[in-house]
């Protein structure tokens, strides 16, 4: 063999050990990954919430008069009747006030009966060409102010007679005096705080449930609720506040049920479990739950495309159940996703699949077709 043909003869081997060692190196380079199925299955889940017991009524009592504090009526944790008094706020002075103003009332009414009396006797005169028409423009402009002073001297005395209510501060719905912030002979201005009051019979339940769960919650359904101070007991409440729109931070619904407290044993604040019933669901997509990661722009998962390329889907979970979520949006029945070795991973990345004891999966079988090989060792 001459100079020439062994040249080029040694510029193929060369060529041919290149291109099988690159090939190597990029099987080298895509990482292990381990795959799960997406699958539609029938599902029971029990729709369950945890929320608080609140009151239907609960108000903060503030004084609308300023004075001294006079008498307290109802002690704090003692029951009271809608419009039964509490507290009372220096009667005496507010009594005082509706005097004067009574008095202002009646004086103010007498003046505009005799200024009438001056005007039509003006007129009179004024008919019969001895009054002048500026002494009836007079008489007339007299009369409207005396009518606008008993007009006044009117409101005053109903603005009296409405703080002399107002003194005696009564409860404006059953319930009881949860907190009292007054004492006798303090002294307080209008719009401070005088009672906290709480009506207990009947009792809500406040709870939200997960957007999925939301078209099967309706006005008139009953819930059981179960709490801490009576663990063996549970309580049934009726559905009756759904909340026209989910929040969009928490993607939660808002719900609320009544329920009887004749006795009360429930009390507002209380942690409370609800429990809606068993619903039962047909074709529920569904993937493994270490599928999921959590990135800037959501939730995804890498789906298989092809025998060894990965595709970056944002996906819309939905119920937690056994190690496997919901996918409401982003992926279809059939789909399979990467589990393991997907930390790292990029859209379009080539990948290599193994089964869960480590061994190679072909080609072919990636896409569902083959056995795997057996775990290779390390070099």
């Amino acid at each position: 063999m001459n100079a020439p043909i062994r040249l080029a003869a040694a510029v193929l081997v060369v060529l041919v050990l290149a291109c099988s060692g690159g090939k190597k190196g990029e099987e080298n380079l895509a990482p292990n990954v381990s795959l799960g199925d997406a699958t539609a299955v029938s599902l029971d889940d029990r729709i369950e919430a945890t929320g608080e017991l609140v009151s239907p009524n609960h108000a903060m009592i503030a004084a609308e008069v300023g004075g001294r504090i006079t008498s307290l009526f109802i002690d704090e944790g003692r029951p009271v009747t809608a419009g039964g008094a509490v507290i009372e706020i220096d009667p005496e002075r507010r009594e005082l006030e509706l005097r004067a103003a009574r008095a202002s009332k009646a004086e103010a009414e007498a003046g505009l009966v005799e200024q009438r009396r001056a005007a039509e006797r003006v007129t009179t005169l004024f008919k019969s060409n001895v009054a002048s028409r500026a002494q009836l423009d007079t008489a007339e402009t007299q009369l409207s102010l005396a009518r606008s002073r008993a007009d006044g001297a009117a409101a005053r005395l109903g603005e009296a007679e409405r703080a002399r209510r107002d003194a005696e501060v009564k409860a404006p719905f059953d319930g009881f005096v949860a907190q009292r912030f007054v004492s006798v002979g303090e002294f307080v201005q209008p719009g401070t705080r005088l009672f906290e009051l709480v009506a207990l019979d009947p009792i809500e339940v406040e709870f939200r449930i997960s957007e999925v769960d939301s078209s099967r919650v309706q006005p008139g359904q009953k819930v059981a609720v179960r709490v801490a101070p009576y663990p063996g007991e549970v309580f049934e409440a009726t559905v009756t506040l759904v909340s026209p729109m989910i929040d969009a931070a928490s993607r939660t619904l808002r719900v609320k049920g009544s329920m009887a407290n004749p006795e009360g044993r429930l009390r507002p604040g209380l942690f409370a479990r609800a429990d809606l019933g068993v619903a039962h669901r047909e074709d529920v997509l569904m993937i493994p739950e270490e599928a999921i990661l959590q990135r800037s722009d959501g939730q995804v998962v890498f789906r298989l495309v092809g025998a060894d390329r990965v595709e970056r889907r944002v996906v819309k979970p939905g119920l937690y159940k056994g190690g496997r979520v919901e996918i409401l949006d982003g992926l279809a029945a059939g789909d399979r996703v990467v589990t393991r070795g997907h930390v790292a991973l990029v859209d379009g990345q080539a990948v290599a699949v193994r089964n869960t004891d480590g061994g190679t999966i072909e080609p072919d079988v990636a896409s569902g077709a083959a056995a795997a090989t057996p775990p290779q060792k390390a070099e």
